[in-house]
């Protein structure tokens, strides 16, 4: 039974390729907007950080941030929120679209739910 259905040669049923189909445009899109914020979060992160001070400017009397900048760990954090709730979002609607053994999963949703994810835990043990 098993090698029947390895070596079926039938008629592909689907009436669109996949390139054709909505739901997987719609799929594409949304996962390039994920990553497009995940860019501009860590944009935001750069700026929000606390500022690093060497030594020499230690000596010279330089002084920097030292702490995080609170209006933009504000949009840090939202960000990060979008980026997994965007994610989130491609997962659910690539289940409904992968169905077959055939059809390929993709993996960059999976990725960017765990990095924002990681991020916002390390931003939580970061300001508590």
């Amino acid at each position: 039974m098993e090698t029947d259905k390895q070596n079926w040669q039938g008629e592909n049923r689907r009436k669109t390729r996949v390139e054709n189909d909505k739901l997987f445009q719609t799929i594409v899109g949304v996962n390039v907007v994920g990553w497009v914020v995940f860019v501009a979060a860590l944009i935001v992160f750069h700026y929000a950080r606390p500022e690093f001070v060497t030594g020499v400017q230690d000596f010279w009397g330089v002084t920097g941030r030292e702490q995080w900048s609170s209006s933009l760990s504000t949009y840090l954090v939202a960000l990060l929120f979008a980026c997994v709730a965007l994610s989130l979002t491609v997962l659910l609607m690539k289940r409904k679209r992968t169905r077959r053994k055939n059809d390929n999963f993709g993996i960059n949703g999976l990725v960017l739910l765990l990095v924002a994810s990681l991020s916002l835990a390390a931003l939580f043990f970061e300001f508590n």
